[in-house]
């Protein structure tokens, strides 16, 4: 029998029954971690903060776990950088939660933005557990489990894990964890199981191996964390990731738990096991990481050598990545969601500051929603270190002359993409309410000829195919000069930020 309390942010320590029939689980959830070190000109987040927690509680309480509920190795800025001529990829994140000593971690969504050896690299570096019960490696026809290199030795991740805990009895309390992943990034060498058949097998198998304890370490959305709560009963909790925010849902016998993104918060759930009465009861703490709590020496250490690594790199465009440059009243949405399929206002503030980032400006604007890559948001203070993270890959913003038939084909292309990186966040350019597009407020003609700003990168053809300067829609293209803001595309925005 499980019996739940659920309690609120502010404290890591949970009091405890000291009593010899009496045993204690405690599980560390951390889920959509993009960055290790503290955000927002270091209030928020930072892993060597989360770790301080972690080592605290495992130094009282034997019985603890640090776990991943996924997107853990990509975006970030710092794995867009190359050191020793190959770019970090999410090697930085691995070496950090070595560094903490992670328990275990599941497969997000973003593990996959990874090249295939580019993920297994990080696999063969990771100390730590694997689990996932739908994602498997494919190559060809032949699918078969993703594994870790250790020692020379091929480990298969395997589809459900559990721990032993001595409890003074014949039999120890087995604590099972199964996991399941959203298929929302599809790529050719992931092949993607059902999540409900695969959780509802795995759960099945933990039932078989005697779990006293059973536990879903997703990464889905969590309408697909409802339905899994629902269908497997005698989950006793569920640990999921994906939405950003953190949330406690009532889901069939249990809850769906989610903190928020970058470890803005983490949270502790005690499980205490009555030898007696055979009776679990579970409580849980959403956990602030914030500038009060302090920096576990040993991963600090690994924080900020990857720190230096970034800061040189970015004192290459700005001078000073931490200053404040804006603070905003209401979260600019930078996630991918969002960016990919509607007009947001983050969008509406960069493609502005693309068009204002001449010389000589313009009144239009565009940008693909994919160069958007830190699928979070930025609320409060925002340093010109945040704009990095959210488009590490830069580029400039070129000046172009187009006639009015392209412009429309392109808005109607990037309309028709929407879910993809190649749907268009847009200034100045809108839709009536008829279906026609317009351009400061009026139809586009075809023949007139306008002057739109958009990136580099656009123009190569990469998401838009026909979008290149041999199209004869094209009538000239101007690059910016190295003085104009948008030589760096976060310069123009930077720049315009500090005029607001």
């Amino acid at each position: 029998m499980l019996v739940t309390t659920v309690q609120g942010c502010k404290t890591a320590k949970i009091p405890e029954v000291k009593n010899d029939d009496i045993t204690t689980i405690k599980l560390i959830q951390v889920n959509d971690v993009y960055e290790i070190a503290p955000l927002s000109g270091g209030q928020y987040g930072g892993m060597a903060r989360v770790a301080h927690i972690s080592d605290s509680i495992k130094k009282q309480f034997p019985n603890s776990y640090l776990v991943m509920a996924g997107d853990f190795l990509n975006p970030s800025l710092l794995g867009t950088l190359k050191v020793d001529g190959k770019r970090v990829k999410g090697k930085q994140m691995i070496e950090v939660m070595n560094a903490m000593e992670f328990d275990l971690a599941t497969f997000g969504n973003h593990e996959f933005d990874l090249k295939e050896s580019e993920l297994q690299e990080r696999l063969n570096e990771s100390d730590f557990e694997w689990v996932s019960a739908n994602v498997f490696q494919k190559k060809g026809d032949n699918i078969k489990s993703f594994y870790r290199v250790k020692n020379g030795d091929s480990i298969r991740i395997p589809e459900t894990i559990f721990y032993d805990i001595e409890i003074g009895e014949e039999y120890p309390l087995r604590l099972g964890f199964y996991s399941v992943t959203v298929d929302s990034n599809p790529v050719d060498y992931v092949y993607y199981a059902d999540y409900s058949l695969e959780a509802r097998s795995a759960y099945t198998s933990l039932q078989q191996s005697k779990s006293d304890i059973i536990i879903g370490l997703t990464h889905l959305a969590i309408e697909e964390d409802i339905l899994v709560a629902e269908d497997l009963l005698e989950t006793d909790l569920i640990m999921g990731g994906h939405e950003h925010v953190n949330m406690m849902v009532p889901a069939g016998n249990t809850f769906v738990a989610k903190a928020d993104a970058n470890a803005k918060t983490i949270y502790v759930h005690t499980l205490t096991y009555n030898k007696k009465t055979e009776q679990i009861t579970r409580t849980s703490q959403l956990v602030d990481i914030n500038d009060k709590v302090p920096s576990l020496p040993r991963v600090k250490a690994i924080v900020d050598k990857w720190e230096n690594i970034l800061n040189t790199e970015i004192k290459q465009v700005i001078d000073n990545p931490d200053e404040i440059i804006y603070t905003t009243k209401v979260p600019l949405d930078a996630t991918d969601k969002t960016g990919r399929s509607t007009q947001s206002n983050l969008g509406a503030f960069f493609t502005e500051a693309m068009a204002k980032g001449f010389d000589a400006p313009t009144e239009l604007a565009f940008v693909n929603g994919g160069s958007f890559r830190l699928d979070d948001k930025l609320e409060g203070d925002v340093t010109s270190i945040d704009i990095f993270r959210v488009l590490p890959f830069g580029g400039n913003v070129q000046r172009v002359e187009m006639t009015g038939a392209l412009l429309k084909e392109i808005l109607s292309y990037g309309e028709s993409r929407a879910g993809t990186g190649a749907y268009l966040q847009r200034y100045n350019l809108s839709k009536s309410e008829n279906g026609d597009w317009l351009a400061l407020s009026k139809p586009i003609e075809n023949t007139k000829i306008y002057t739109v700003a958009l990136s580099d990168f656009l123009l190569k053809g990469f998401d838009i195919p026909f979008l290149t300067e041999k199209n004869p829609g094209v009538k000239s293209v101007y690059i910016p000069k190295a003085t104009e803001p948008a030589s760096d595309i976060r310069k123009a925005i930077i720049e315009y930020m500090k005029t607001l």
